[in-house]
């Protein structure tokens, strides 16, 4: 199981992330726990200063705009 989280304040292109990253994990058969956190202190700790910003497993791997699906798909 893939602990994730999707960094963002609730903008459309957060949104976007969250649901791409959703569809591909189950696409793959992947099971995610997953985590939105809007608190821009939070956001901050984990050193991404642009939205939306995805962490899995406690490492950063993306930041700065909605992720291809197939950057998604490599994460999986």
């Amino acid at each position: 199981m893939k602990n994730i989280k999707i960094l963002g304040t609730g903008c459309a292109r957060c949104r976007a992330t969250e649901a791409l990253v959703k569809a591909v994990a189950q696409e793959k058969g992947v099971e995610i726990t997953l985590e939105k956190v809007d608190s821009l202190p939070e956001i901050i700790k984990h050193g991404v200063l642009s939205t939306p910003g995805v962490v899995i497993d406690g490492r950063v791997v993306h930041a700065g705009g909605v992720p291809t699906r197939s950057e998604v798909e490599g994460w999986f």
